[in-house]
């Protein structure tokens, strides 16, 4: 999948110097103006380019709403030619005239204190928005909907409030959608992951409720759930993203169940983690499938069972850490780990005979959901065919809901 935010996450890294920033990026073929250089007012500039009119009035209303600014960036937002503003990236209309739009907001880490304001909507050409490491508080305005050309939407590391921002699942065109670090509440809608996005961001704020069943729906190459309160079984649809999916963060919710047997669905994942839930039962065999898997972290949660070979077989494994759980052992290719420098932490266990396992009264009973509880197949697991596993549903037959495309 192309990765057009992280391509324009490389180009528009701003440092807030006393000097002049970016002079001029090229994205997609786009030349970037703009960001706090002393750029000459282009031609276009002025009453004949209605959008250097609309831009004007919303960042000068936007500027009316920030209180904070320690490192001064707004001394710079004065005058009308708004390409000449600290953080505010110019680049021709996609209609391919010659005129200038604003193209860009990239204010990272300015330490800025305030809120948005509806205004904003009129930057009707805006593709990326950054305001990463603020303190920018409040709702986000229901009027962003009408950025119909946003791509990225970075409001990670904020104070931000209220319910998950549906307008969001009203851009059309976003592909990465940041917003961890702050405070929304509520459950997350289905309809997030039935939408394009390429990468969605979502831990460390307070959403609660189950994991929408849409998950398999979801294109992203990146999901991320951590600490939030999340609670339930990780859904059926979890393994159905197949090859897209590359990093999967679900760590420190209230997760319960089984650990899905469609997990081995995600060849292509490269970090799995869990870990801090409530997740029982056995692991499933599928977990031999993801070939490419670096990081696979299942510790605290209340898994059981004998490690099997063949997950501890993954060759590209890097880190393993399945630490306080109820596993009663492992046999000979996971005791090879720590001769192929594979990071692998077993302690807080049930196994015999090794160091730092839990105490044998905590080891007397199994706890978590027994219908978690798997027997081991006398077959070696084949995972080409693992569509063939009972209650084990291929990707290519999988849809929950709604098509990906379109309006909600």
């Amino acid at each position: 999948m192309l990765k057009i935010w992280f391509l324009t996450l490389l180009i528009l890294q701003i440092y807030f110097t006393e000097e002049a920033v970016i002079t001029a990026a090229s994205v997609g073929g786009e030349e970037w103006t703009g960001g706090g250089t002393t750029t000459t007012i282009p031609t276009s500039f002025g009453s004949s380019n209605p959008e250097f009119s609309n831009a004007y009035t919303a960042l000068q209303a936007w500027k009316s709403a920030i209180t904070g600014d320690p490192s001064g960036i707004l001394k710079t937002w004065v005058g009308t030619n708004v390409c000449s503003y600290r953080g505010v990236f110019c680049a021709e209309a996609q209609d391919m005239s010659t005129e200038l739009v604003v193209a860009g907001i990239d204010l990272n880490h300015a330490s800025l204190q305030g809120s948005l304001v509806k205004e904003l909507s009129l930057l009707s050409d805006l593709s990326i928005l950054h305001l990463n490491s603020n303190r920018f508080s409040g709702t986000i305005p229901d009027s962003f909907k009408d950025l119909q050309n946003l791509l990225e939407l970075d409001l990670s590391n904020n104070q931000f409030s209220g319910p998950f921002p549906l307008l969001t699942l009203q851009l059309p065109n976003l592909l990465y959608l940041d917003i961890r670090y702050n405070e929304f509440s509520g459950q997350i809608p289905e309809e997030l992951f039935n939408r394009g996005l390429d990468a969605i961001f979502l831990n460390n704020n307070m959403f609660q409720g189950q994991i929408p069943q849409s998950l398999g729906n979801s294109p992203a190459s990146v999901i991320t759930l951590a600490n939030n309160n999340l609670s339930g079984s990780i859904p059926a649809s979890f393994g159905y993203m197949g090859p897209r999916i590359k990093e999967i963060l679900f760590f420190n919710n209230h997760l319960t169940g089984c650990i899905p047997e469609g997990v081995g669905f995600l060849t292509e994942m490269e970090v799995l983690d869990v870990s801090h839930n409530a997740l029982s039962g056995h692991l499933p065999d599928t977990l031999s499938c993801l070939s490419g898997v670096e990081v696979l972290n299942l510790a605290y949660n209340q898994l059981s069972g004998v490690l099997p070979d063949i997950v501890c077989s993954l060759k590209s494994l890097v880190n393993f850490t399945v630490s306080y759980n109820f596993f009663s052992g492992f046999s000979q290719e996971c005791s090879k780990l720590v001769f192929r420098s594979v990071g692998f932490d077993f302690s807080g266990n049930c196994i015999p005979g090794k160091n730092m396992q839990r105490p044998p009264p905590e080891c007397s009973g199994i706890p978590g959901d027994l219908n978690c509880l798997r027997v081991p197949s006398a077959k070696p697991l084949m995972c080409d065919t693992m569509d063939q596993i009972p209650g084990v549903i291929h990707p290519r037959s999988y849809v929950f809901g709604p098509s990906m495309t379109g309006s909600p």
